[in-house]
């Protein structure tokens, strides 16, 4: 699902231009009058609707003006790039290239990126669940928005603390100048707590109204990873199939239609982040960058505009696929057509983001950005019920994603065959390998190398030379923080 940030109230203005700074500290000690300000706002549930608005606001770039947004870039490419997924093609971004070699520290600009805007949008869903209460409005209402913004404010924590470990665990509208960092157990506590309060949400909202909005369902799903994460199989098995039981989701039977722009907040979309939907002139940062970024500069022959294929996959990556599996045309590009209809060969590039028919000049793009896709819940349900030694169960839902694999938009295929008879250990390698295949580029890979131990063992094969060590199991805190609060530590680098 999407959200559609069109209606942004006064309030919701008041806060972006009152949370433009570029740390956490710098919230700290914004001028106390603004605050006074922003009260001034808290009368209604319009303005409770903005305040929560302004969050999703966060996720993307509509609420930043010429800054990037959490998931608008370089959050997915960082979790590419620190992995056996991306390599990075772009000669004026050092910091990627670090992160893509595993030479990155503290003084990353891109790890410092990810780190403001996450708590800039914490900063912002803080204010709303302290001052949404005292708003005399529609109960159901204020008990929905509340609920959203405890989504809100557990997934972007998740983030964090998956990158960075112990850091300052941040509730309140009001915190120290120098706040001293939580435990990743008191973090992940607080997540819980948030995902299931979030659990109260609507199944669903009215067509036309609440398009990206968190649903109990991405609630559910959300929470499920974290045990995931934390290795509490009976309790990720039990949220996933809580989604998987509720008939709510669906695969689209051909791979290709899941990111066609006429399917965005369709069967298979649980929580999904869009851009390019504020109507008018669509500004650079109004848009994803999964063209500029993924596509090859040579389709300008074929009339596509900024295409710059800055970040590109691994061969290793593309040669993973077995060669009839539907997810290796969709994903990758592999040839182009020049204006006397030449076709050359080239290197993969990733495409899946790109729908040809829809935006056939690629300049920016209006697709969403997929956090969570039903396919990860059969995924996280098999990889849960594998530990809980239910091989048939794991079986079952592993292959419900690979018979989607073998569909090529007419039949299905008998060349890529459904996982049989596997071991405890096989079935953790298949499922680890399918989540590399069926997520190319949505941001996952990193987090799934660290939370399986397996950066040493699979980068250097993508990447030869290039030798991961346990210290990249945790991203550095940005030192530009470290110098502003020195009860931050440092993770090993």
């Amino acid at each position: 699902m999407r959200f559609n940030s069109n209606f942004i109230s006064k309030a919701g203005l008041a806060l972006l231009v009152v949370f433009m700074a570029t740390s956490c500290q710098d919230f700290l000690e914004e001028d106390p009058k603004n605050f006074v300000a922003v009260t001034n706002f808290y009368k209604n549930g319009d303005d409770a609707v903005a305040a929560v608005n302004a969050i999703y606001g966060y996720l993307n770039s509509t609420s930043t003006g010429s800054t990037a947004g959490v998931y608008h870039s370089t959050f997915w490419v960082t979790a590419g790039l620190a992995s056996d997924e991306l390599l990075n093609q772009n000669v004026f971004s050092p910091d990627l290239d670090q992160l893509a070699t595993f030479s990155h520290g503290p003084q990353n600009a891109a790890l410092l990126e990810i780190w403001a805007m996450h708590y800039k949008a914490i900063t912002v869903a803080n204010i709303a669940l302290e001052r949404i209460p005292g708003i005399e409005m529609e109960p159901n209402l204020k008990a929905r928005l509340l609920n959203e913004a405890h989504f809100l404010r557990g997934l972007l924590y998740f983030d964090m603390v998956r990158m960075f470990g112990s850091i300052p665990l941040l509730t309140k509208e009001v915190e120290p100048l120098t706040p001293p960092v939580a435990t990743a157990d008191e973090i992940y506590a607080q997540i819980i707590t948030d995902l299931k309060a979030a659990e109260a949400l609507p199944v669903s909202y009215p067509s036309g109204d609440g398009k990206g909005r968190a649903t109990q369902g991405a609630a559910k799903a959300l929470l499920s990873k974290v045990y995931l994460t934390r290795k509490d199989w009976t309790n990720a098995a039990q949220r996933a199939k809580e989604v998987i039981d509720s008939n709510n989701y669906a695969l689209w039977e051909d791979f290709a239609d899941v990111f066609k722009l006429v399917n965005r907040n369709g069967k298979e979309a649980i929580f999904s982040v869009g851009f390019g939907d504020q109507g008018g002139a669509i500004s650079f940062w109004e848009v994803g960058q999964f063209q500029v970024r993924l596509l090859p500069t040579e389709l300008s022959a074929e009339g596509v505009e900024n295409a710059q294929g800055w970040q590109v996959p691994t061969l290793y990556l593309y040669n993973s696929f077995d060669f009839n599996d539907r997810r290796r045309e969709v994903t990758f590009l592999t040839q182009y057509t020049n204006r006397s209809g030449v076709v050359t060969p080239i290197r993969p590039y990733i495409q899946k983001y790109w729908d040809r028919a829809a935006e056939p000049k690629g300049n920016g793009s209006a697709n969403d950005f997929p956090l969570m896709r039903y396919s990860e819940v059969l995924l996280i349900y098999a990889e849960a019920s594998n530990e809980l030694n239910a091989s048939a169960e794991a079986h079952q839902y592993l292959n419900m994603v690979r018979k989607r694999a073998r569909f090529d938009g007419t039949t299905y295929r008998t060349t890529v065959p459904d996982y049989e008879s596997l071991t405890q250990e096989q079935m953790r390698a298949a499922i680890l390998k399918e989540r590399a295949l069926e997520f190319v580029g949505e941001g996952h890979r990193w987090f799934d190398l660290a939370r399986t131990k397996t950066l040493e063992k699979l980068v250097p094969l993508a990447k030869p030379g290039v030798v991961p060590s346990t210290k990249h199991y945790l991203f550095p805190i940005p030192q530009r923080e470290r110098d502003l609060n020195p009860n931050l530590p440092q993770n090993g680098y």
